[in-house]
């Protein structure tokens, strides 16, 4: 789940919780609105730690790709370094 799909869920439950009034036998349309704002929240906390921790797509590393050719053929030499 990334942190559009935790804003997304957290703004449903919300409508859900504080913009209907509607009422539905067999279930509360507030309750429900309330699990999908907890579960948002918490996507969202996931998420960022795991982005964090990642750093992302993208993110603030360098990658260095050396190509050399010679007598013997091509040699590829790829090195990564993570820039915290």
């Amino acid at each position: 789940m990334g942190i559009g799909t935790s804003l997304v869920l957290f703004t449903v439950g919300a409508v859900m919780r504080f913009a209907i009034s509607a009422t539905a036998t067999g279930f509360s349309i507030h309750t429900i609105g309330m699990i999908l704002i907890i579960v948002g929240i918490v996507g969202l906390i996931i998420s960022v730690i795991f982005r964090n921790s990642f750093g992302g797509f993208n993110g603030f590393g360098s990658q260095r790709k050396t190509t050399t050719s010679g007598p013997e053929g091509t040699t590829t030499t790829t090195s990564e370094e993570r820039i915290s």
